[in-house]
């Protein structure tokens, strides 16, 4: 059984640490967990793993979050992976500060990132996990917002809650999305850590 995980992000030190890159942050938390590194590749950089018995294959694409669906239909085909192994990590500001969406399926709800594997794919139907990162941005200010660095406030938050996010894609790919989706589709402010 082989896995594919991507997270989503922007290359370059300008983008490091930006509320954009959390899927970046969150597949190098778990390639650190994991002891494993990321070497470039085509169109990603890319790191291999196993967990419980279960090859998984970390990448981030460095074709940038608004192309990112050229590099995952090129590493699912090449790797022979079906579409139900692939979990797409993602930001997301419908969702508070550090809380945790796990789907099968879904619309792109205006993220770029999935806009194009959608497109390239041709299908809504694949995991994905949402990460929230709020909406504390005034109109017409959301892109900024989104491309901005994290508060010192924000990662204090965030930091606990992106090991939350290793142990949901462990338990993705261990338990499947059902119980993976049960487990750990909190909400940050309710006071429940997943």
């Amino acid at each position: 059984m082989k896995y594919l995980i991507a997270g989503l992000g922007n290359i370059g030190e300008e983008y490091a640490n930006t509320r954009h890159n959390i899927g970046f942050v969150t597949v190098d938390a778990f390639a650190k967990a994991s002891e494993a590194s990321f070497l470039s590749d085509k169109y990603v950089s890319i790191a291999r793993t196993s967990h419980k018995g279960r090859k998984v294959i970390l990448i981030k694409p460095t074709t940038y979050v608004n192309l990112s669906g050229k590099a995952i239909t090129y590493w699912l085909a090449k790797e022979k992976i079906p579409l139900e192994n692939l979990l797409v990590i993602v930001d997301d500001i419908a969702l508070p500060l550090g809380a945790l969406r796990m789907k099968t399926k879904g619309s792109d709800g205006g993220h770029n990132g999935l806009i194009d594997i959608i497109a390239q794919m041709g299908t809504t139907e694949f995991p994905r996990l949402r990460i929230g990162i709020g909406d504390d941005f005034a109109k017409g200010y959301q892109v900024e917002y989104v491309l901005g660095k994290w508060t010192k406030k924000e990662e204090e938050i965030l930091i606990p809650r992106i090991e939350v996010a290793v142990e949901a894609i462990k338990s993705f790919v261990h338990d499947g999305i059902e119980r993976a989706m049960n487990r750990y589709n909190t909400r940050i402010n309710n006071g429940d850590t997943g």
